[in-house]
């Protein structure tokens, strides 16, 4: 049974409809991406309507610094997937079992580092955000009870991105529907009943955490097929780590950059007081729901690459790129309609308050109508890292959005004129499209002399 149930879930990514394989891919993908977030929506409707705006803000104040260094071990995960999908390309099962039990064994580990750091480091990471004084100690409390579920985390994300290098998405998006509606009770029991406001959310949504790591376990224990897990043999082998690492560690540290970038923009937004955090904390997480779109479709080019390149079905990759771009060409159109005609009834959900919707509003304006260049910038990143130039997509995602974004804060933003919400804004939509196309030039090169490698490897 166990085996068939394998073979049911995965998918031979190399042969077949691609406009029809990506969307099998990417829809369960998408909406555990979205569950995923909706850990992060309750936590703030949940506060909000019962706790009030100050919760609100505590509990996103300090949202992007932890994000940064989750992303961190998660950009590490990609290594894992890129890893395991040319294995499972090429049909290197032994070398497949390997890359599996380094892959958890090294999230384990990374949980628990992130633990010592997120509750040592506490005070450091609300100083690094400046976190207004009146809601500090708020945020405090929220930040050292969700550290303590980082290993949690880490587990189900190696865990799910393994699950991705052999096609299968939809395991991962039932263990997610799970744990998020268990999220969503314990976030109303504890702040209504027991009163808890930011602790109880926190409590929650380690708990959801707990929740998915769980079965994401279980289910590599009792898989048949190529990603079985066995507690005996979990071990870091030094090879696979070298290779997980080779590729992981660029897209860590370009997750990082992103986040970075973030890190500057939420402590100038911080600056600008309660309601513009609040207001700006609703609108990124309504935006994220957006970007879950963009996050499937990059994981499918990642995923679908690195197997078709496994298989040296280098033609597949090419073609693989125009069906996505026309999916997110469509997605883009979409979500730019959605938000500008119903996106006040998407800020009312987290707020009542006038001036809060209006900042979530005009972060809209400039950040959902140019869509497209998000998801291209998105797309394109992992398709460079498809073809193993994750360091190439780093050095990008330096300069194209660290660097740039640090220079528009640091220069235009700080002129009195131009020191506005609009104005910080701004750099968002315009590092997306610069980005974008370093990113496509980079991928034509790299894709072009894959390609003539192969063929000279033929012949």
């Amino acid at each position: 049974m166990a085996a068939r149930i394998s073979r049911g879930y995965t998918m031979d990514m190399t042969n077949g409809s691609l406009a029809k394989q990506v969307l099998i891919f990417a829809i369960p993908l998408a909406l555990s991406n979205l569950l995923q977030l909706l850990f992060n929506a309750a936590d703030l409707v949940v506060v909000s309507r019962f706790a009030g705006d100050n919760c609100m803000a505590a509990v996103g104040a300090n949202g992007p610094l932890v994000n940064m260094m989750v992303r961190a071990f998660t950009g590490i995960s990609v290594g894992a997937n890129v890893l395991a999908a040319r294995e499972r390309g090429a049909g290197e099962t032994e070398d497949l079992s390997r890359t599996v039990h380094t892959a958890m064994t090294l999230s384990l580990v990374g949980g628990l580092i992130l633990i010592g750091i997120g509750l040592l480091g506490t005070e450091w990471i609300l100083d690094v955000m400046d976190v207004p004084d009146n809601i500090r100690p708020l945020a405090a409390a929220y930040l050292r009870i969700y550290m303590l579920g980082m290993p949690a985390q880490l587990i189900y994300n190696f865990g799910s991105s393994l699950l991705r290098a052999v096609g299968d998405t939809r395991r991962s998006l039932y263990y997610l529907t799970f744990a998020g509606v268990v999220n969503v009770c314990l976030n109303l029991f504890l702040v209504i009943v027991f009163q808890l406001d930011v602790e109880g959310v926190a409590i929650a949504t380690v708990a959801s955490h707990v929740i998915s790591a769980v079965l994401v376990v279980r289910c590599l224990l009792l898989d048949d097929g190529d990603v079985r897990l066995h507690i005996g043999k979990l071990h870091i082998h030094l090879d696979k780590l070298k290779e997980i690492m080779r590729i992981g560690l660029p897209a860590a540290l370009q997750n990082c950059l992103f986040s970075i970038s973030n890190v500057m923009i939420q402590s100038s937004v911080n600056s600008f007081g309660e309601v513009v955090i609040a207001g700006h904390s609703a609108s990124n997480n309504i935006q994220g729901f957006f970007q879950c779109i963009t996050m499937s479709m990059s994981n499918a080019v990642l995923s679908f690459t690195s197997q078709n390149l496994g298989a040296k079905k280098v033609d597949r990759v090419r073609k693989l790129m125009l069906v996505i771009t026309g999916y997110l060409a469509v997605c883009g159109v979409v979500v730019a309609v959605v938000s500008m005609n119903w996106g006040h009834l998407l800020l009312g959900i987290y707020t009542k308050t006038p001036e809060v919707i209006e900042v979530g509003l005009m972060e809209f304006r400039y950040m959902l109508l140019p869509f497209f260049a998000l998801s291209m910038m998105n797309m394109l990143a992992s398709a460079v890292r498809g073809l193993g130039l994750s360091t190439t997509s780093m050095i990008v995602a330096l300069v194209g959005v660290c660097g740039f974004r640090f220079v528009w804060i640091t220069t235009l933003f700080q002129i009195p004129q131009y020191h506005t919400m609009p104005m910080l804004i701004l750099s968002y939509p315009v590092s997306w499209t610069l980005t974008s196309l370093a990113h496509l030039i980079c991928w034509l090169i790299g894709f072009h002399r894959l390609k003539k490698r192969m063929v000279q490897a033929d012949i």
